[in-house]
């Protein structure tokens, strides 16, 4: 292909690759699959690397000339303009409890510029995608954002209340939990879905990795809402993410930075 693809192709391409690879790790959910732990201390199985390699495997089929950045087998074509950033099972303690939270990250970008994203998480037969301009669509349809206007009646959520590896920040998602309707550890990708498709408010970690973050700002910006570092930063390569509907936004990230 010629790396200058419409929106449009490229959010059929991380669609069609989200559910390759999603395919392929829903194929070893609750298999009884032996776990890894990585240098970091994270669990890994057989079911990421065999879900990564598809997702390589597509990509390098359709899209030769493109980099590749994957959680589980780094770079490959570090140098090229435009890269796709992968991370099979987002999710992977869920994965191994047969919790069905978990979901399979697709982005491409140009440097810092996400083009687009998909979140995948298949166990729970759901699936997001976006792309610049293209709109956010899930399961086939358009979605976004709520229009809740209310802090005390908004859904908040994040990945881990003990945010063990941010304590610093532990505290400002207290003070937010007390003050949001409703606060839950519904977390990983699942989390930034709910907001993209209106059933939650404001998702957010305190730390995360290129493949953890890259497909989310697309996500949630083409559903609406505003995807920012912990900082109030607008990337996707902050090390961290706060994403929130739009009318909410100002006012959670208020609160984080108190």
């Amino acid at each position: 292909m010629s790396g200058r693809e419409s929106a449009e192709t490229l959010l059929e391409a991380v669609t069609e690759v989200a559910r390759w690879a999603g395919d392929m790790a829903l194929a070893h959910f609750r298999d009884g699959l032996a776990v890894e732990l990585k240098g970091d201390g994270s669990p890994v199985t057989v079911a990421d690397r065999a879900a990564e390699r598809a997702a390589r495997e597509w990509i390098n089929h359709r899209f030769p000339d493109d980099g590749i950045l994957g959680e589980e087998y780094g770079a490959e074509r570090p140098d090229a303009r435009r890269r796709w950033i992968l991370d099979p099972i987002d999710g992977t303690k869920s994965f191994i409890h047969g919790v069905p939270l978990w979901g399979t990250l697709i982005a491409v970008a140009e440097g810092d510029d996400v083009l687009a994203g998909a979140i995948n998480c298949a166990a729970a037969g759901e699936l997001v995608a976006a792309a610049r301009g293209a709109g956010c669509w899930w399961n086939g349809t358009r979605c976004s954002v709520s229009t809740v206007s209310e802090l005390g009646a908004a859904t908040v959520l994040t990945t881990d209340e003990r945010f063990p590896h941010a304590p610093e920040r532990q505290g400002a998602w207290a003070a937010l939990a007390a003050r949001a309707g409703m606060s839950r550890s519904w977390g990983d990708c699942f989390g930034y879905l709910l907001v993209a498709t209106g059933r939650a408010e404001s998702m957010m970690d305190p730390q995360m990795a290129a493949w953890d973050s890259a497909a989310l700002q697309p996500v949630i910006e083409e559903a609406g809402g505003v995807f920012t570092d912990w900082d109030g930063a607008t990337t996707a390569f902050g090390g961290s993410a706060v994403a929130t509907n739009a009318v909410l936004a100002e006012e959670i990230r208020r609160v984080l930075r108190r």
